[in-house]
């Protein structure tokens, strides 16, 4: 049989060109910002994870620009060999001080760093147990490992621990989670997946991509939002959110982070953080720290744009996240979905589609999310449109 069979079989994609309701792959053709011009028109973006607004920081952008005049375009290698920069090293150390930390391993993209992280660290015999809404990234560092996958139900606590007592007493397990869930909005019940990995020897995995920047003290995210900074064995970030640049790394103690370093396979055999990437995250990640009213700021545009889609009687996800800049709205179906971002898009709104999946076939999402430079001005004029969009296919009121 012809490997490429699969490639010109009929697929949804197919059907929802031919509907004219293809959502992806939309061009930028300005800087990622609250209001950007994507294939010729204004839009509102509503659907960036550039959470406090950083992308166009002066600061960010003179030190990327710095950065490429002095170390050139490229590293053209791997870190463990000739591809680490004294910026690479400075920017682990000021992280880790950062997140209090005593080591900081830096990843070329965030998916990398959980393909990195859990392969190095579950091997064969051992155990890596997921919350089932977390990250493809996270599942797929599962695959790579040699060890063996469970699952619990989304921040179920009783099931988690159901599954911990199936794993053996000779055997390794780590506890992985999203701190902030990317689809949902909702964080991670930290304090009780510390006290079961504590009673049954486990270790804790925290993937804060969503969460770094946004909760936590000064931004520090997930471990610190609950005080548990010290009772979570791994942290995971990405420097392509709330630090407006690409790449990703892993926080842990100084003994586990020279253990990756020398033994993942995706660090070990990847070219490193380019030079200008470097440093914007280095500039963004001083930027948080000298303004810590700027995960303040983003927590207020969330709680006010809830409120605002409540007045107008717009279901959204309900979580324990009033505070997460990630605001799902519920349109059910996935062509109703489809149909409905795209009538948002032509009137200047730009949103998520989130399909299954992601979703149960009949809970389909616009996933929005705000940045902190986010104007109540906006948020207005976004809801509004929104709002008389869903009433038109039924939603709401």
């Amino acid at each position: 049989m012809d490997i490429f069979k699969k490639c010109f079989e009929p697929s949804f994609v197919d059907e929802i060109r031919e509907k004219e309701i293809y959502p992806y792959f939309h061009a930028l053709e300005s800087r990622q910002d609250t209001e950007v011009i994507m294939e010729g028109k204004r839009r509102i973006m509503l659907g960036s994870n550039n959470y406090l607004g950083l992308t166009t920081n002066p600061d960010v952008i003179e030190a990327g620009i710095k950065a490429f005049r002095e170390y050139g375009s490229g590293c053209s290698g791997s870190r463990f060999l000739n591809g680490t920069l004294e910026l690479h090293l400075e920017l682990e150390a000021e992280l880790a001080r950062f997140l209090r930390k005593e080591g900081v391993v830096t990843f070329s993209t965030g998916f990398q760093s959980n393909l990195g992280i859990i392969s190095a660290l579950v091997g064969r015999g051992d155990y890596v147990i997921m919350d089932r809404e977390n990250h493809a990234s996270l599942y797929d560092g599962c695959r790579l490992s040699l060890g063996k996958m469970l699952r619990y139900r989304h921040n179920d606590m009783e099931n988690l621990e159901q599954l911990l007592k199936t794993v053996p007493e000779n055997a390794g397990s780590l506890i992985v989670t999203d701190g902030v869930f990317s689809m949902g909005g909702d964080i991670a019940n930290l304090p009780e997946i510390c006290r079961l990995a504590k009673r049954y020897g486990a270790r804790v995995m925290v993937d804060d991509a969503h969460g770094l920047g946004v909760i936590g003290e000064g931004g520090r995210g997930t471990a610190s939002y609950y005080g548990l900074e010290d009772d979570v064995d791994v942290y995971m970030g990405t420097f392509s959110k709330s630090l407006a640049s690409l790449g990703g790394y892993m926080a842990a103690s100084a003994r586990v982070a020279d253990y990756v370093r020398h033994a993942s396979r995706p660090f070990i055999f990847s070219a490193s953080i380019t030079p200008a990437g470097c440093a914007a995250a280095l500039a963004a990640l001083r930027t948080l720290e000298a303004h810590p009213e700027l995960p303040e700021t983003l927590q207020a545009r969330a709680r006010y744009i809830r409120k605002k889609l409540r007045d107008e009687n717009i279901r959204i996800r309900e979580s324990n996240g009033e505070i997460i800049p990630i605001i799902p709205i519920y349109t059910y179906e996935p062509v109703t979905t489809l149909t409905i971002a795209k009538e948002l898009y032509g009137r200047g709104v730009y949103v998520n589609s989130s399909l299954p999946p992601a979703t149960a076939p009949t809970e389909c999402l616009l996933r929005t999310s705000l940045m902190a430079t986010h104007t109540e001005a906006l948020i207005d004029e976004a809801v509004g449109i929104i709002a008389d969009v869903l009433r038109q296919h039924g939603i709401g009121e």
